[in-house]
């Protein structure tokens, strides 16, 4: 049995015990649990529901095991002979949550 959730605007496929990194939620701890509740598909065996657009009653719980950053990406400007030059960094925030389970109601 597997989903397809969506989480702060990106879509992830997640499946019972499989860990996700997805992007940061803030306001929550690792060892929280969180729901999400925007399920877009869901398939078990042979059967698919298929949400317009999120399937109403069905919801993924998962915990949060690592808030962290990724590494770190440059961004370099350079304009020759003006000596003009710009050195930035961004390290983006993530998440890594194991799912716990895929509840239908």
């Amino acid at each position: 049995m597997y989903a397809i959730v969506e989480i702060q605007g990106h879509q992830y496929k997640v499946e019972e015990g499989a860990v996700v990194e997805h992007e940061l939620i803030r306001g929550v701890e690792p060892g929280e649990k969180v729901v999400f509740d925007k399920v877009l598909l869901l398939r078990n065996g042979d059967e698919v529901w298929i949400g317009r657009p999120h399937l109403e009653g069905v919801r993924v719980v998962g915990q949060v095991k690592e808030v962290g950053k990724r590494p770190k990406v440059v961004i370099q400007k350079f304009r020759p002979k003006k000596g003009y030059r710009r050195l930035r960094g961004h390290r983006q925030p993530f998440m890594r949550t194991r799912i716990l389970s895929i509840e239908r109601s």
